[in-house]
């Protein structure tokens, strides 16, 4: 009753591990996907025995390898006729399990750091076209399990319908403030049209949580005079010094708070361009 789609990216520095997945299924979420910086990533769904996330994380962590993983996980299940895993392991190895009694159509691909499964599904043209959408999509990880994901969506899906969307990405540091590894982590529980709703909140995401190498700061003083009068536009009271004076950075500082732009801040006398253009859309 689950399209979903593990994934590993090692060419950047923390690397990241991610999961992405939508079902007929009530806050799919909370139960398919299971990622740890670190150790790597699972899906776990059909008649999901949810231990295989927190389980298979822990043999994970300890270095065993995806193949070695699903073997042990499913060996020891005797329900493993009616499981379905997807696991990627810390160096980005794969592997992806369908138990002989899923329900049709049932399966999954691989390919070079992520693999592809699902059950209940229109057919095997939704795992194909996710496969090949993560390999063709050119950007940070989310944004190719998202890619994947909407491939998966669009050629049928679930063939039941569509009720909820996730994606769980993990890196080192990754969250929000950096005290744990989660950097992203979004659901959609109940929705008419899960998946764009997801790529919406991502959007949305990636706006309040960027990523440290995303962030591209320019000087301050360069664009003073614009943010004093945005800031005014937007009922603000900047003063009406010149440069990037104390009070323009304190009322700069206010306005950042309120929008939850926190994370694009810098003490230096710069501004990230993804406040400065945030001001624009919003305040003028």
């Amino acid at each position: 009753m689950t399209f979903s789609i593990a994934a590993f990216d090692g060419s950047i520095d923390p690397p990241e591990w991610g999961v992405a997945v939508a079902s007929k299924f009530l806050a799919v979420g909370s139960a398919v996907p299971w990622v740890r910086a670190g150790a790597g990533a699972i899906a776990t769904q059909a008649l999901a025995n949810l231990a295989y996330g927190p389980d298979g994380l822990d043999l994970l962590a300890r270095g065993d390898s995806a193949r070695d993983v699903v073997t042990a996980l499913t060996e020891a299940d005797e329900d493993r006729r009616h499981r379905q895993l997807g696991v990627v392991d810390s160096k980005g190895a794969v592997a992806t399990y369908t138990g002989e009694e899923c329900l049709d159509w049932a399966g999954g691909v691989t390919g070079d750091g992520f693999c592809c499964q699902g059950n209940i599904l229109t057919g095997g043209d939704v795992v194909e076209s996710m496969a090949e959408a993560f390999r063709s999509t050119e950007a940070e990880l989310a944004t190719r399990l998202l890619s994947a994901l909407r491939a998966g969506d669009e050629v049928g899906g679930d063939r039941r319908g569509k009720q909820s969307a996730a994606l769980y990405v993990a890196r080192e540091g990754g969250s929000y403030g950096g005290a744990i590894d989660r950097s992203v982590d979004l659901r959609v529980e109940d929705h008419a049209d899960p998946v764009p709703e997801l790529e919406r909140l991502f959007l949305l995401h990636r706006l309040l949580f960027p990523r440290p190498e995303d962030l591209d700061f320019l000087p301050a003083g360069e664009v003073a005079g614009e943010l004093r009068s945005l800031l005014r536009a937007g009922g603000y009271e900047p003063g009406g010094g010149a440069g990037y004076d104390s009070q323009l950075r304190d009322t700069l500082w206010g306005y950042v708070g309120r929008e939850n732009l926190e994370e694009r801040w810098s003490d230096e006398p710069k501004i990230e361009r993804g406040i400065l253009d945030h001001m624009r859309r919003e305040l003028r």
